[in-house]
């Protein structure tokens, strides 16, 4: 488990690659990022930077496109940020929420399925 001086630097990577993405890139696709997590390695050498889309079809582009603008991300965060190393950033697309989504879709189905055999049940709704 992560300390708390490791949780401060992790949520304050996420708050700075947020504002860069929203303000500073100029790339469309990049834009389209939300960061949802940054897990640091204990040596701030690596950083892993979890991203999700509105779209899940512009998973790919996004993905490439941080990946292009990874090094000025880098650069701008040295910048801004008072760190004797700033870990170089790899990013990663996060499919929790898309678990998310699928178990809801399963759970209203389940649901959908005990209400309909109620009603069969009973011989009218409810």
């Amino acid at each position: 488990m992560a300390g708390f001086r490791m949780e401060r630097i992790n949520k304050e990577l996420q708050r700075e690659l947020s504002k860069l993405i929203e303000f500073t890139i100029k790339v469309e696709d990049a834009k389209k990022a939300v960061i949802t997590g940054v897990d640091c390695s204990r040596d701030l050498k690596v950083a892993k930077v979890y991203f999700t889309t509105i779209i899940p079809e512009d998973r790919r582009a996004v993905s490439e496109s941080l990946k292009k603008v990874s090094t000025f991300l880098r650069t701008s965060i040295a910048k801004t940020i008072r760190m004797r190393t700033v870990p170089s950033l790899s990013f990663v697309y996060d499919a929790s929420g898309d678990y998310g989504r699928s178990i809801d879709l399963l759970l209203d189905k389940a649901i959908g399925q005990v209400v309909d055999e109620a009603e069969d049940e009973d011989g009218e709704e409810l």
